[in-house]
């Protein structure tokens, strides 16, 4: 493997791959990091039904045909690293991981991407993976014929609870606001599930059990009377929070969530480092946002990289 590419892109999510997949066909040496497998969020979704030109495929077989498409064109791709060291700053970027290894780069493309949120209530930490659950498709078929939760009131949450009644005996959907936050037809999907039993206006306080999961409190926050809710499992879908840890206190801007502030090129305040994906300071994120912010800021990097040449040729 090389030590110095034209762009290195840190996230294998579906912004990062197709970053990946403009940057190799262009024949412009390529490298992707990634702190876990390739395909980030969309790995963990049970069906995707809204990617244009196909009707309908798992989050894991659309990962796996934009590695294998990446890694066609010729992109290296590195899983499971962690960075402990980097330096955008200069015009020569570069970076150290975990493992002693260094690479440089022309430029840098942020594309890592987001985590699921918490609920930070009691007893949470302590039944995570017993109980409590943030993916459907990783856990869903644990809860045949079983009384659970969802939690949240997005689109993500909503089409996954109608996906998990696939599995569940019946499903309370819990949601701290009076509406939901999803497009109609997912709203419509849930209200006419006979097993999904809507509570708004309320929120979990707190989870309860021995060896794993048996019960929460559930609190309606107009009355203010809380209530147990004796079930199997919970599965929490309130958004995730930017994977953005390792650039706190660098040189790159965040918003006050931490997520990575562009321009309309997708150029961070650093020159020659672009960002792409749901790390990104934006409203809507889905895979065809995050593949069209990996198009862009590569087309950008290319450009960078070609302005650069041109510079160096002219002094």
């Amino acid at each position: 493997m090389k030590t110095h590419y034209n762009t290195i892109i840190i996230g294998a999510g579906p912004a990062g791959l197709t970053a990946g997949i403009y940057l190799a066909r262009a024949k412009s040496s390529t490298l992707i990091l990634d702190s876990g497998v390739a395909g980030g969020q969309m790995i963990l979704t049970h069906e995707i039904a809204n990617y244009p030109g196909i009707e309908s495929i798992s989050g894991y077989q659309l990962s796996s045909n934009m590695r294998n498409q990446a890694k066609k064109f010729g992109c290296d791709i590195m899983s499971g690293i962690e960075i402990v060291s980097i330096d955008f700053e200069s015009t020569l970027k570069s970076l150290t991981l975990s493992n002693g290894k260094s690479f440089s780069a022309d430029t840098i493309i942020l594309s890592t991407g987001g985590r699921s949120r918490t609920l930070g209530v009691p007893g949470e930490s302590n039944f995570k993976g017993r109980g409590i659950s943030y993916c459907a498709t990783c856990d869903g078929d644990f809860f045949q014929d079983k009384e659970i939760a969802v939690v949240g009131g997005g689109n993500t949450a909503l089409e996954e609870a109608v996906s998990l009644t696939k599995y569940a005996s019946k499903i309370t959907l819990i949601h701290q606001f009076d509406h939901f936050q999803a497009f109609k037809h997912a709203e419509e999907e849930v209200k006419s599930n006979d097993k999904i039993d809507i509570q708004l206006n309320s929120k979990i306080v707190a989870f309860n059990g021995n060896e794993k999961l048996e019960s929460v409190i559930v609190e309606n926050l107009l009355t203010h009377e809380q209530y147990e809710l004796r079930l199997d499992g919970v599965f929490i879908f309130i958004g995730y929070e930017a994977n953005t840890d390792f650039l706190r206190g660098k040189c790159i801007a965040l918003n006050e969530r931490n997520e990575i502030i562009t321009n309309e090129k997708l150029e961070t305040n650093i020159p020659g480092v672009f960002a792409a994906g749901d790390a990104l300071q934006k409203r809507f994120r889905q895979i065809t946002t995050a593949v069209s912010d990996g198009t862009i800021a590569a087309l950008y990097a290319l450009e960078y990289i070609n302005q650069q040449k041109q510079k160096t040729v002219t002094a």
